[in-house]
């Protein structure tokens, strides 16, 4: 099978298009493999839909569903575009946490996230107040002074107390920096788009940004979160790293 590779920021997916739906977990957690697949934090599955450009069935590397996810949404929106799927610049597909639109710009690409929802804002662990956000997938978020340390164990004992991922983020004038333990890759990546936009969900409540900000997430890359008229956008170049055949 012929499959692609984008990278959302160093959040890194595998991508190919189906006709049906079907159970690929199995498949999801071979390709996923970083040294007997291709290597990928998630797969992504581009199926016909009837009223929308595509729906999509997301997987994490570990072969687990999940509803949403940021920088994949970048991703397959230009795959989309690429493959002529989608037109005139936008996408607009269907996802487990509902419709996204998104709109292309070369390398530049824009998501409409889903309506965050905060669940909880009173967690206390690990001498830090947590909150809970649902940015599509349910997001951990506390803001610290510093983040150049990241407790993974204590990441993972929170994603598996609350089953969520979790983030840290620090804010430095109007730019915020972020680092990300996601759930079904069950370590630290790169980038996490929902996990910035709950960041951003936390701090703009709390009056500490504006209503646009510039974020970089582990990587170093520039991104941003932008809230308007009652939309969340996530935006910032994404990467078409290769296409390939594979045996698996």
């Amino acid at each position: 099978m012929t499959v692609t590779k984008y990278s959302g920021n160093g959040n890194d997916f595998i991508m190919f298009v189906a006709k049906e739906k079907a159970d690929r977990s199995s498949l999801a957690k071979k390709l996923c493999h970083r040294q007997n697949g291709v290597g990928a934090d998630g797969l992504v599955v581009v199926l016909p839909h009837p009223e929308y450009d595509f729906e999509w069935e997301f997987y994490n590397a570990d072969g687990s569903h999940a509803a949403m996810c940021g920088n994949a949404s970048r991703c397959v929106a230009h795959f989309a575009h690429e493959k002529g799927i989608s037109k005139e610049g936008i996408a607009v597909f269907l996802t487990g946490a509902g419709v996204i639109r998104a709109t292309i710009n070369g390398e530049y690409v824009v998501s409409d996230m889903t309506l965050p929802n905060i669940l909880r804002d009173d967690i206390e662990a690990y001498g830090k107040n947590w909150w809970l956000i649902d940015s599509g997938v349910p997001h951990l978020v506390a803001v610290c002074n510093d983040i150049d340390t990241f407790d993974l164990e204590e990441a993972r004992a929170l994603r598996q107390k609350y089953n969520c991922n979790v983030n840290i983020c620090k804010l430095e004038d109007d730019t915020m920096y972020v680092r990300t333990y996601e759930r079904g890759v069950e370590d630290e990546t790169l980038a996490c788009g929902t996990g910035i936009v709950a960041c951003f969900v936390r701090n703009h409540k709390e009056g500490k940004v504006s209503n646009q900000v510039k974020i970089y997430p582990k990587s170093g890359d520039e991104l941003y979160v932008s809230y308007e008229a009652e939309v969340y956008r996530f935006g910032g170049k994404v990467t078409k790293t290769f296409v390939a055949e594979t045996f698996i």
